[in-house]
């Protein structure tokens, strides 16, 4: 594992940030049909059990770490962990069931605007006058690629606005936070307490929604397969990233989170792309493609904190 963490270290931290989202992109597969057969507090229980076995190694020195680490990281830890692991993906799984796909992934472009404004005041990260440029691109490029006709706008239904509003919040808010742990815990630490903190608050929702902690045989495999791909993979390589990203760098990173989503909710549950989609996917890709080039003009960073907790 160290070579090849050795080598990741040298790739810019917003590309492993990207990689990370563009398979969250793929999680519509899988989640959309199983939101149709089991509930999204069993899903997202299943999801956290298994990622907790996976991380169960790290879980005592991980929690170490994190009380060393002092009552602020504790409580961001809790954040990352309810918040942004459990409540905000039991939210967009109901909003997948709930609404269309396309208006899931639009709505989820407050995402960005949420990290740009939580870093600001609990980072210190401002964007410099360029950033708005690459900002204002990413979101139309998003914009564009969601929707077939880009000045018809709609959604629908105002539960699924809801949810993936509060999702979106969540989410981005949990990026912010993840940026936070990441000053003095190891990136493997921060997924781990992400996990662990997600399954005492799914187990929770449990008993107060009156759902099953079980699903079928079929049904637990795939949900086995979400976990494991875009949780537990994605999530360690994107914690990887983030502790060399600026948080506002890393929600355009995480553009390409929507871009694969809509791609795959175009192509599998609905048809092909008209030219304006087109032009929205290349207008988002170049933004992220362009970030690991011009990452360091677009976001003033304050001075780094002393050393990561050790265990």
């Amino acid at each position: 594992a160290q070579p090849m963490l050795r080598r990741l270290d040298t790739v810019p931290g917003v590309v492993l940030v990207s990689v990370a989202a563009a398979m969250w992109g793929l999680d519509g597969l899988i989640r959309k049909p199983l939101a149709e057969t089991t509930s999204p507090y069993t899903i997202v229980f299943g999801e956290h059990v298994v990622l907790v076995l996976l991380t169960l190694p790290l879980l005592i020195p991980a929690m170490r770490a994190l009380w060393a680490a002092g009552p602020r990281y504790v409580a961001a830890g809790i954040a990352v962990g309810a918040g942004a692991s459990a409540i905000a993906t039991i939210l967009f799984t109901k909003a997948l069931f709930h609404g269309d796909f396309i208006t899931v992934v639009v709505l989820q472009q407050v995402q960005p605007l949420i990290v740009v404004i939580g870093a600001w005041f609990i980072l210190g990260e401002r964007p410099r006058p360029g950033f708005a440029w690459f900002l204002l691109a990413g979101l139309a490029g998003i914009w564009l690629i969601s929707l077939p006709h880009p000045f018809d706008a709609h959604v629908q239904g105002l539960v699924p606005v809801v949810e993936t509003l509060t999702a979106a919040t969540l989410w981005g808010l949990g990026t912010v936070l993840g940026r936070f742990l990441g000053r003095r815990l190891r990136f493997e630490h921060v997924s781990t307490v992400r996990f662990a903190f997600g399954l005492i608050a799914a187990a929770v929702a449990l008993p107060i929604v009156g759902a099953s902690a079980f699903s079928s045989l079929h049904d637990s495999f795939w949900i086995a397969v979400l976990a494991i791909v875009t949780g537990f993979l994605a999530l360690n390589l994107y914690y990887f990233g983030l502790r060399r990203t600026p948080a506002p760098i890393a929600a355009l990173g995480e553009l390409a989170f929507p871009v694969t989503a809509t791609l795959v909710g175009i192509y599998v549950f609905d048809s092909s792309l008209r030219w304006t989609q087109w032009v929205g996917v290349a207008l988002t890709v170049t933004v992220i493609f362009l970030l690991p080039v011009r990452r360091r003009q677009l976001v003033r960073v304050p001075p780094p904190e002393p050393a990561l907790a050790s265990s």
